[in-house]
């Protein structure tokens, strides 16, 4: 997919907010335990209708396999470090070291995202005389 500076940079700010929406209704489902408490019930549909909303838009310019990963890392992560924060649970050393490593790799995945070929073609409007240059030069070339 073609990635421009400011569309590129745009849709990774969506995806980390897509990833925090999918924290949001991760730590909910966990708290409507089966969709038995309505309050927590309501709010995991909203985080999980702005999850899909903000990974959808993000989807439009990040690679789909690149940012699902992103977005289930930011989800897994999130969730899993914070819900000793809001329910009865525990991390580990060994849990933190693993989520550390997810983290990791998704901060690995979006830096493997950056353009490779950083030249941009002039897309400046160009003289006949300058076409003309540039043509015989492609001429000589070929000879």
């Amino acid at each position: 997919m073609s990635h421009t500076g400011r569309s590129s940079a745009n849709s990774w700010l969506t995806l980390l907010l897509a990833g925090g929406f999918e924290v949001g209704y991760a730590l909910s489902v966990g708290g409507s335990h089966g969709f038995t408490r309505l309050s927590w019930s309501l709010v995991a549909v909203v985080f999980f209708l702005l999850t899909l909303w903000a990974l959808s838009v993000a989807l439009r310019t990040i690679d789909v396999g690149i940012g699902y990963a992103v977005w289930a890392g930011i989800g897994a992560a999130g969730a899993a470090l914070l819900s000793p924060v809001f329910f009865d649970e525990t991390l580990t050393p060994v849990q933190a070291l693993w989520l550390g490593v997810i983290i990791v790799g998704v901060v690995w995945l979006k830096l493997a995202d950056r353009p490779r070929n950083t030249e941009q073609p002039d897309d400046r409007p160009q003289s006949a005389q300058q076409i003309a240059v540039r043509a015989q030069e492609a001429q000589g070339a070929e000879h």
